[in-house]
């Protein structure tokens, strides 16, 4: 079981987007993942096109709350792959746990009990910021994909959070493996190509060499509770969240890691 968090403390990169279809085109290629939505906004619940997605006290909700295992909390989407939904109540559970250092492992505790013998690959949606969810989904986690769009401050938020998880990392004595991928990328912009030329630059072989492109079918599948491969599959975004897929694939990153 190969744990993924999707994060980035910058808004409106594509991290959701990028989740959605993440796990679609794992799912059209047999992998049959499982998505955890930790943000209280529940977008991802509702794109995928469940109903009664945000519905409060379930999902991520129960299992902080009420230590409901999370299998019992799987619910099977349209397009063929499990979520565990988010709702608002998520919104608490800072003020719950407060600064109870236990709480930062809850996640992890819970996914290999319940969810490791599944062999599934686990992608988790984070709200954007550095709080207890998130702290679960990183320490539950044996990578983080990190959606950078091609814009300036983007490309500054990206280095705070390399800063953050490099902190984290001494903290916790251990190493996040990370890929970076550059998305909402318009070719017909000099910055678009500035911006990727600066983080190949900084961060070399972190960088996915597939970049997601600005377009329509990605911002609007969302709206129909669809991913981009049900809503627009010869469009360009369905190309570039193939292509990323792929490239993570071939790279291993969606395998389990080795143990020691």
């Amino acid at each position: 079981m190969a744990v993924i968090t999707v994060f980035n403390q910058k808004g409106g990169v594509g991290k959701t987007t990028t989740c959605l279809n993440l796990a679609a085109a794992l799912t059209r290629g047999q992998r049959h993942p499982i998505a955890l939505d930790l943000d209280p906004q529940g977008h991802l619940s509702l794109a995928c096109g469940l109903k009664d997605a945000t519905l409060s006290g379930a999902g991520m909700d129960a299992f902080f709350r009420l230590s409901t295992p999370l299998a019992k909390l799987l619910r099977d989407t349209p397009a063929g792959w499990q979520i565990v939904s988010s709702s608002l109540g998520l919104s608490k559970i800072d003020a719950l746990y407060g600064s109870d250092p236990k709480a930062a492992t809850l996640l992890k505790k819970g996914l290999s009990e319940d969810l490791a013998l599944t062999g599934a690959p686990i992608l988790i949606d984070c709200c954007p910021m550095l709080g207890v969810l998130t702290l679960n989904a990183l320490l539950a986690s044996d990578r983080v994909l990190i959606p950078v769009s091609a814009d300036f401050l983007s490309l500054q938020g990206v280095h705070l959070l390399d800063s953050a998880l490099n902190v984290l990392e001494v903290k916790l004595k251990r190493v996040f493996e990370r890929r970076i991928v550059v998305t909402r990328f318009d070719a017909r912009r000099k910055l678009s190509y500035e911006i990727f030329d600066k983080l190949r630059d900084r961060y070399g072989s972190v960088i996915c060499n597939t970049r997601i492109s600005e377009n329509v079918a990605l911002a609007t599948s969302p709206m129909h509770g669809k991913d981009v491969f049900a809503y627009a599959p010869q469009s360009p975004g369905a190309a570039d969240y193939k292509a990323l897929t792929g490239e993570l694939i071939n790279s291993g990153f969606f395998e389990e890691r080795a143990a020691g």
